[in-house]
């Protein structure tokens, strides 16, 4: 294979942007919390949705960052993204896009019927979400919190747990949280440029961002609150001591508004996320504790 070819290659990969996989992890909250984290065969159909996940995620950069290369050209980062730079030629990215949706829905429909069909929805509403719904404020938001909300029932058919309405509604405020902050960092950064690269920050400002973010953080922490006792959750678990990790969402939680607001940061939840030490232990020590009381002897 040629250097031009190797190069190629790595650019198309680096436009599939592996390191936003990280959302996807959201699938494997059914495993953990639907009991399945000790079953071989559940852990590996949640491997392979997560997969299909990663590469449909993928599909939808692809059309995204080929629809938005002109505007991306005029951002101080995005500009540097490989089909804004001229690395991938946007007939390579949609021909990619569609092999990767074919392949991805074939094995979603091979692993389950309905896996297929939250598959399909996702990729189908994201795709929109590129082409038209992210520039209407608040309907852009609630596209992405619902993306994430569509992640977790997939993850839960996948292994055929039943779906937990507290799941569905702390995975959406939780995105919620991330997109608004995200939003927030968008319009700080770009200033007054910010109406010219995404035509729905015209509608916000920073007073309105901090007021949604507050409101829906304080709903996130009382939702969890309440889910870590709810008879429902306390018999499921043979526990009521998950509420012992309140503590950890709390700290992530103002941890990362301390970031949003003392460092500028939040434009890129997955990188904040990724790179940030403390939130990383909050959200390792979280899984480790939740593992523990779920799993522990004494159920």
């Amino acid at each position: 294979m040629s250097v031009s070819t190797r190069s190629r290659a790595v650019a198309l990969f680096v436009s599939l942007r592996p390191a936003q996989w990280t959302k996807n992890l959201i699938l494997f909250a059914g495993l953990i919390f639907g009991g399945k984290l000790l079953d071989p065969a559940s852990v590996l159909a949640a491997g392979l949705a997560f997969a299909v996940f990663c590469a449909l995620s993928g599909v939808v950069y692809l059309v995204n960052d080929v629809r938005d290369a002109d505007a991306d050209r005029l951002h101080p980062s995005k500009s540097r993204r490989p089909i804004a730079a001229g690395d991938v030629s946007p007939q390579a990215a949609i021909r990619t896009a569609v092999i990767l949706t074919v392949v991805a829905l074939g094995v979603a429909w091979w692993l389950d019927p309905v896996f297929f069909v939250v598959s399909s929805g996702y990729v189908t509403l994201l795709t929109g979400y590129s082409i038209s719904l992210k520039h209407h404020a608040i309907i852009d938001v609630l596209t992405i919190a619902s993306g994430f909300v569509l992640r977790a029932v997939a993850g839960t058919v996948a292994i055929h747990v039943a779906i937990s309405h507290w799941l569905l509604v702390l995975t959406l405020l939780g995105a919620l949280f991330l997109a608004l902050s995200k939003r927030r960092a968008e319009l700080v950064a770009l200033a007054d440029g910010g109406a010219g690269h995404r035509r729905s920050l015209a509608d916000y400002s920073p007073q309105l961002l901090d007021q949604l973010i507050s409101i829906v953080a304080a709903s996130t922490l009382l939702a969890y609150a309440f889910y870590t006792i709810s008879p429902e959750t306390v018999a499921k678990f043979g526990t009521d001591r998950l509420l012992f990790t309140m503590p950890f969402l709390l700290y992530g939680i103002f941890r990362y508004l301390f970031l949003i607001h003392q460092r500028d940061g939040g434009a890129d939840p997955s990188e904040t996320l990724l790179q940030d030490r403390p939130i990383l232990a909050c959200v390792a020590l979280w899984v480790v504790t939740v593992a523990v009381l779920i799993y522990g002897p004494w159920r």
